[in-house]
């Protein structure tokens, strides 16, 4: 019993050392957006002020990074999605004797460095007298980001009974229907989280944009520019912005989510 109790005690300290590693930055960060400093820190403190939500209302360079780092996500939300969802179906249901290396050529381009998927996008489409922007950022992304929804799809997919599907075409229903009614509503939790994940990797993403973004610069990029010429905490500023609606975001879908138990239990 005294070694139960000294473990439970070891795994909530763990936990606990964890979650402050985790949220100590992120809590320094919001203060030194109040701080009246030229620099993003919090010591020394020159006194409390706004001006950096001020200074980043009127920073239209910034503004504008972060449309092109919006829009370039949604892009390779709406591609990569897709696509991850044929290759798990894909993976799921064939097997032949290349099932293996089927699976190693779809996850070779997540094994693949973010520089080297960067410069070959840019080498390849170049030769086609492309040149990079957000068409060209959004298919760098996707070739890698595609692979994390097949990834979480695929595991979805592990464990959904087969035998349903066969009691659906033996009763009569298309191959469609049995997907649209059946197995689509069953993935649906897995597509939701995949999209999230495939819109945040694309969104924080660097080291690929940054060889064909062209002169569509992301927020990754324009703040690691200001890093070099300069960083103000105008920078902090967006970023407490951007965290206050992830929680709330995250607050609204956990009382959705909880609601939508308590209904299915009643």
């Amino acid at each position: 019993m005294k070694s139960e109790t000294i473990m439970r005690i070891g795994v909530r300290f763990y936990i606990g050392i964890f979650f402050l590693y985790l949220f100590t930055p992120l809590i320094i960060m919001g203060i030194a957006t109040f701080n009246d400093s030229r620099f993003p820190t919090v010591s020394p403190w020159k006194g409390a002020t706004l001006k950096w939500f001020e200074a980043l209302a009127q920073d239209g360079a910034m503004w504008k990074a972060l449309w092109t780092s919006g829009v370039v996500a949604l892009g390779v939300l709406l591609v990569a999605v897709p696509i991850g969802i044929c290759c798990a179906l894909l993976l799921s249901t064939y097997q032949g004797r290349g099932k293996t290396f089927l699976y190693t050529l779809m996850m070779s381009p997540l094994l693949t460095p973010g520089v080297i998927v960067g410069i070959s996008t840019l080498i390849f489409w170049k030769s086609l007298s492309v040149s990079g922007g957000v068409f060209l950022t959004v298919v760098a992304q996707t070739t890698f980001i595609a692979a994390y929804v097949m990834l979480m799809v695929l595991a979805r997919l592990q464990r959904f009974d087969r035998t349903l599907e066969n009691a659906a075409l033996s009763l009569g229903a298309t191959q469609w229907q049995t997907f649209r009614r059946i197995l689509l509503p069953y993935l649906k939790p897995a597509i939701i989280s995949a999209a999230g994940i495939a819109f945040l990797q694309s969104f924080e993403n660097y080291n690929t944009t940054l060889f064909v973004k062209g002169y569509d610069t992301t927020l990754t990029v324009y703040i690691a520019s200001k890093v070099r010429t300069g960083l103000t905490p105008a920078v902090n500023a967006l970023g407490l912005v951007m965290i206050s609606v992830t929680v709330l975001l995250a607050i609204v879908y956990e009382v959705k989510r909880r609601r939508e138990m308590a209904g299915n239990q009643n």
